[in-house]
């Protein structure tokens, strides 16, 4: 089983890719809305509460975990790799390199929450392939909040993006990476105001990642196995499960969770 994790309903991008793709892996997949979003949090507290996270994914029998969270990744996922060597870890990785490749401008843009946008990993990327194009970061500032309060396309949402989006006037912007987990939810939004760019959402590589993981530590369940699936709240959970029906088409109940 695959348990996967995020500070709220961004993950589940993640999680709709992963059925895609591997529809025979069976999924844990926990919302940690008591603690969302975990972008204004300490890097110290976000590597204690994963840690919190993964140990109680492990002890629902997850035999690998992803971190379905930009934020979570950068903060935690080194500790996490060196506290459980031997456990297949897969985090995000923002999509800096596709879209540098796949860009005839030479400008792209990187969309992301404050925390990600400021971490060393992400700055590191960028620094690798400012040679080759220019970037300009964009702070998604509300986004992570309209997407938790399930207003995917309401007039406030509209405005979100359109002020987040600002910054790109009368440039020649031709690729938006997607750095949050959450923005693929807006992706008709973000798309809409600005057309001339096509959006990067790393989904799809991060899931080509768990399979290569999971061939490597001989964990791929069956082909014809039938793939079951949990989805957990550490807070408010009917709006998540109304979300998953709205949003994902799936009728299912959402588990609610008091994780100390």
């Amino acid at each position: 089983m695959i348990g996967m994790f995020d500070s709220g309903l961004g993950g589940l991008s993640v999680w709709r890719e992963l059925a895609r793709q591997l529809p025979h892996e069976s999924v844990i997949y926990l919302a940690d809305r008591a603690w969302c979003p975990y972008g204004p949090r300490s890097h110290g507290e976000i590597e204690a509460r994963s840690t919190r996270v993964v140990e109680w994914l492990l002890a629902q029998g997850a035999t690998s975990i992803v971190i379905a969270c930009n934020t979570a990744t950068s903060a935690a996922a080194a500790k996490l790799r060196r506290h459980y060597p031997g456990l297949p870890i897969i985090g995000m990785e923002p999509a800096i390199k596709p879209a540098a490749l796949a860009s005839r401008s030479g400008h792209i843009a990187v969309l992301a929450t404050r925390a990600t946008l400021s971490g060393e990993k992400l700055q590191r990327l960028a620094a690798h392939y400012h040679e080759h194009v220019r970037i300009t970061f964009l702070p998604g500032d509300g986004f992570v909040e309209q997407v938790e309060a399930g207003e995917l396309d309401s007039p406030q949402t509209r405005n979100t993006v359109k002020q987040a989006l600002a910054d790109l006037a009368d440039s020649d912007v031709d690729q938006i990476v997607l750095g949050c987990t959450h923005y693929p939810f807006l992706a008709p939004l973000l798309a809409s105001a600005w057309p001339q760019a096509e959006l990067i959402d790393p989904a799809g590589a991060v899931c080509r990642q768990i399979r290569r993981q999971l061939e490597t530590h001989h964990l791929g369940s069956p082909l014809a196995q039938q793939a079951s699936y949990r989805f957990v709240s550490t807070a408010e959970h009917t709006g998540m499960q109304d979300f998953i029906a709205r949003v994902l088409d799936i009728e299912t109940e959402v588990e609610p969770l008091t994780l100390a």
